[in-house]
């Protein structure tokens, strides 16, 4: 039974069309508690699904002199599509971490993790004013803060005190032992800098241990337990502005996702469906179903099986597969099962309030990551992010440790709106484009060649960890970290050339409709499935002229034809050849 039968009465959202300059409206986000994963691990991920800065930029950290102040400047994730302006200064710490800085900064040098995907929220808490964008909160929050907890706390502090001029926004705020759900909106048109009311409603809550979070699109924090501040953390004043405007009233639930996101923006299941997908892959003794807008499943649910690395990666690859919601089927995959749907262009006029379906796996992903963050090691070396330029589906993820210290100018540079074979995103982001010629075919190869990569750093990680380890508790920590950066690189510039040269024999091996082998003979031209040549009615034309039925070729309009002189040139060659 598709969507549309599980609805009740409804008024669909406006579906949401995602441009190149679009913002962050399209993250799907995971969270694994310690007790849920395979090692012990507390487990984070992150698509970024948009045009966004793919550059891993390494921010370093150090003392700071009195007075020193810091620039912030909005918006900086969209840097390689537009140049963020200066918005304020603030104070500098005396002393800050070093951190990774990219689209939405994600690590620091402590192995403190952060997450995001964005929920817009509504107008009534919109602050025009403020300072703070979410990444400039993410890049505070690494640079100060060496646990989830206090990342969560300072991140909530600066909003407060500078005001919040984003959308909603969920950060997964994760270290080696806990995860934080992290949701912020603004505080209000009506808030100023030194009005004395605090600039953003924020609130925090705990992941189980035992429990697997899922979050895409739409607030996910639920109703906040104002006795339980083990699991949960909250704004200043957090219940004055929903009960002056009359959206709470005291002895009432707090749910902060009912009272600042109450409609959650796209189609009814642009969020809910990779949720209810993400859940499925993870609990299928659940039986999970497909919700609405309006409905929510657990805030965190127990998985079957503990979680890995992989079981992630998986999820991020994932196109509906095997669902009736699978984008690789149907008249719309073409004939060569291609999940791809492009955004954009005018929706027929029965659908002007529906989408495609809405997949985990996105072409238009700027990076994901799956990180691991491993207790009982110095967060440098026990958090591990497997970091992918562009689709989850078509990535190769390479190792990027806490300690790391420089990464290669291939992954940390690169012009988006010119072709660039220096950058490692274009790599990967001309392999995606490629397989849309024959998906069914490249995208077997593609996966071969990406688990030829991973299955390596799997299985050769641990050695570099040993050694790197044995260094640190020598005292030697800055051999340490040299240890984890030289395997880095080997492994991103190993990565960069080798997807450089995979892409050249996909061009070389798929062309002009064939498949070409290794040898001599020319290639297979397989042409397209029959099953789709029946569907989309092949030989129409020819079958109509067989049996004489009547067949109109429309041509070209005869208006169009006579303006731009049709039969001009035959009347004229007439002429001159005294043909009347």
């Amino acid at each position: 039974m598709k969507h549309l039968k599980k609805l009740v009465s409804a008024v669909l959202a406006a579906a949401l069309t995602v441009s190149l300059g679009g913002s962050a409206l399209a993250c799907t986000t995971v969270a694994v508690g310690r007790d849920a994963s395979a090692d012990g691990s507390v487990l984070v991920a992150h698509t970024c699904d948009g045009w966004y800065d793919h550059r891993i930029q390494i921010v370093e950290g150090g003392a700071h002199a009195d007075g020193e102040m810091v620039d912030i400047y909005n918006d900086p994730c969209g840097d390689t599509r537009t140049v963020p302006k200066l918005a304020g200064r603030i104070p500098q710490a005396p002393e800050t971490y070093t951190y990774f800085n990219i689209a939405y900064p994600f690590m620091n040098e402590k192995g403190v993790v952060i997450s995001e995907f964005t929920w817009g929220g509504t107008d009534e808490v919109f602050c025009p004013n403020g300072m703070m964008v979410i990444a400039n909160l993410e890049q505070i929050g690494l640079a100060r803060a060496a646990t989830a907890r206090e990342c969560v706390r300072v991140m909530g502090e600066f909003a407060e005190k500078y005001g919040y001029c984003d959308g909603g926004e969920c950060l997964l705020v994760a270290d080696n032992s806990e995860v934080w759900i992290f949701e912020i909106c603004g505080g209000g048109p009506q808030w100023t800098a030194g009005s004395g009311a605090p600039g953003a409603h924020w609130a925090a809550r705990r992941v189980p241990d035992d429990g697997v979070f899922v979050g895409a699109n739409r607030s996910r924090i639920g109703v906040i337990d104002f006795d339980d501040p083990d699991e949960f953390m909250w704004s200043t004043g957090i219940t004055a502005l929903p009960e002056k405007l009359g959206w709470w009233k005291e002895g009432e639930d707090f749910n902060f996702t009912k009272l600042f996101d109450p409609e959650p923006y796209g189609y009814e299941f642009y969020a809910s469906c990779r949720e209810w997908r993400a859940f499925s892959l993870l609990a299928p003794s659940r039986d999970f179903e497909v919700l609405g807008r309006q409905e929510h499943y657990d805030f965190a649910v127990t998985p079957d099986e503990p979680v890995t690395v992989q079981n992630i990666m998986d999820i991020y690859s994932d196109h509906l597969e095997g669902t009736e919601y699978d984008l690789t089927q149907g008249l719309a995959a073409g004939p060569f099962h291609d999940p791809t749907r492009w955004q954009g262009g005018e929706k027929p006029a029965a659908a002007a309030e529906e989408d495609w379906e809405r997949g985990i796996a996105q072409y238009r992903c700027s990076y994901s990551f799956v990180a691991e963050l491993r207790p009982g090691m110095p967060g440098e070396i026990g958090s591990l992010m497997w970091f992918g330029e562009d689709a989850p589906d078509t990535t190769v993820y390479v190792p990027l440790y806490a300690g790391t210290t420089e990464v290669p100018e291939a992954w940390s540079t690169g012009d988006r709106y010119h072709f660039d074979p220096s950058c490692a995103w274009w790599a990967f982001n001309f392999v995606n484009n490629w397989a849309n010629l024959r998906w069914d075919a490249m995208y077997a190869d593609i996966r071969a060649e990406k688990a030829k990569y991973e299955d390596g750093f799997f299985a050769g990680h641990a050695g570099v960890e040993a050694e790197a380890l044995a260094l640190w508790n020598a005292g030697d920590v800055d051999g340490a970290r040299a240890v984890l950066t030289a395997y880095v690189n080997d492994s991103m510039n190993a990565v960069n050339e080798g997807w450089w040269d995979f892409a050249w024999t996909l061009v070389g091996r798929y062309q002009d409709g064939m498949v070409v082998g290794d040898g001599p003979g020319g290639g297979d031209a397989s042409g397209y499935p029959t099953e789709w040549m029946e569907e989309v009615g092949r030989n129409q034309v020819a079958a109509a002229d067989a049996s004489g039925d009547d067949y109109e070729t429309p041509g070209y309009p005869a208006d169009w034809m006579e303006a731009v002189g049709y039969g001009q040139t035959s009347l004229a060659d007439k002429a001159a050849l005294g043909i009347e």
